[in-house]
């Protein structure tokens, strides 16, 4: 027996967390897996994620670290991490409803201030990951 690739669920169940809280969504336009062309600053990206097996002597699980990505168009970057305060306090040693899936906990890893070098200067930056230990399910 395999264990089930946690990838998909965790991103599902971090999209879901982020887009059902009042508070974020007054901060940003939109969390997004793929970003239209016409998007409004701000928002959040789910990003690129990497899973690696966290094994236990009975069950299956599994490290699945989640990066996002916060963009706004703002000089400065104080409304960035506003929103990176919130989509912390939502993850950080928070439950999640994990979809097949048992979560174990969800710890906040680091994040990083960026200027995006292209255009004039005003688009910031912040980068977010994430680590969400998860089990396979009785």
């Amino acid at each position: 027996m395999t264990a089930p690739t946690s990838l998909w669920p965790v991103q599902t169940a971090v999209r879901a967390k982020l887009k059902a809280d009042a508070a974020l969504s007054a901060l940003i336009t939109n969390v997004y897996d793929y970003v239209p062309e016409a998007a409004a600053y701000p928002y959040i990206v789910i990003g690129e994620a990497l899973e690696t097996p966290a094994l236990a002597h009975d069950r299956f699980g599994r490290h699945t670290v989640p990066t996002l990505h916060v963009w706004d168009q703002y000089q400065g970057f104080k409304r960035v991490l506003e929103i990176g305060a919130r989509v912390n306090a939502l993850l950080d040693h928070q439950p999640l409803t994990i979809t097949g899936l048992a979560h174990v906990v969800t710890r906040f890893e680091f994040s990083q201030t960026l200027t995006d070098p292209d255009g004039d200067g005003d688009i910031r930056h912040l980068v977010l990951r994430y680590r969400v230990v998860t089990e396979q399910t009785p």
